[in-house]
């Protein structure tokens, strides 16, 4: 039982790293904001019709936290797909995976959870190696070849996004089904990413990159979300946690072989102390 759990994690790792994979390339010419408008589209039908077949209510009861947790996912998504069109999938996909890290930092600031020293150390640890990817000039030299901060901040942005939209997700246990909030999230993406698209240049997709809109991204991100469940229903969280960051392997991988993108050892080293210190955070 517990094996079949590992297994769907793998699972999950290996589809959400194919879907970064397909941002990266259709984002080679098509602005971040209209991948993110694609994906919400077809995710909200996913998860509408969702509700329907599981008979429950689609509004919710805590609507400005049902909002909020929306708009927080909104955020996050938005910030990663601009990351990943902008900076090595391996090093964009490791900064924004810190946001377990920050969820704990979040929770125990707005939920009053307990946050210990075992916590923190990880939280260093992490944000070490997020240094050690980023290698800003103030730190390293202007001669190390650090990625654009710009870039780098736009990442720990949506992983700062990413993690407070799950702490409102703790908050709204009490009261919501997981299909509403669920829900939330494309119907919120869907509606902030029609202006936000305007807002450069509309680049209407070819035959090929709508095939990698509907048929990768989403389908990927809908088959990972399904694993991801059910891997979650069988497994203890921390050991969960630790396959999923299988994803970043991939990420490496897919880096290589599509785009010549060889990650040096300082970049090895930080994405081993980011997760290093998340893993710390989930045992503790």
């Amino acid at each position: 039982y517990r094996s079949s759990g590992l297994l769907y994690m793998v699972g999950a790792a290996f589809f959400f790293s194919l879907m970064s994979l397909f941002v990266k390339l259709v984002g080679q010419r098509l602005p971040s904001q209209e991948i993110v408008l694609v994906r919400s589209v077809v995710t909200l039908l996913y998860s509408y019709l969702a509700l329907r077949w599981a008979d429950v209510p689609v509004w919710g009861t805590n609507r400005k936290l049902l909002l909020l947790r929306g708009l927080l996912g909104f955020g996050g998504l938005s910030c990663f797909y601009f990351a990943l069109t902008k900076l090595p999938l391996a090093d964009a996909t490791v900064i924004f995976y810190s946001n377990p890290v920050l969820t704990a930092l979040l929770a125990a600031l707005f939920l009053e959870e307990h946050l210990g020293a075992s916590e923190a150390s990880g939280a260093l640890l992490s944000f070490a190696g997020i240094a050690l990817i980023a290698r800003p000039s103030f730190l390293f030299g202007a001669s190390r070849g650090g990625l654009d901060l710009l870039y780098v901040g736009v990442a720990l942005l949506g992983a700062i996004c990413a993690a407070a939209a799950y702490v409102v997700v703790r908050r709204l246990r009490a009261s919501e089904h997981p299909l509403v909030v669920v829900f939330y999230f494309p119907l919120v993406s869907t509606v902030g990413s029609l202006p936000s698209a305007g807002f450069t240049e509309v680049v209407w997709p070819t035959p090929y990159e709508w095939l990698l809109l509907i048929g990768g991204v989403a389908l990927t991100a809908q088959i990972a979300q399904v694993l991801l469940t059910n891997g979650l229903h069988k497994e203890r969280a921390g050991r969960a946690m630790a396959m999923s960051y299988l994803q970043i392997v991939f990420a490496a991988v897919w880096g290589m072989l599509f785009f010549q993108e060889f990650p040096d050892l300082l970049s090895v080293a930080g994405a081993l102390l980011v997760v290093g210190g998340t893993m710390v955070v989930a045992r503790y």
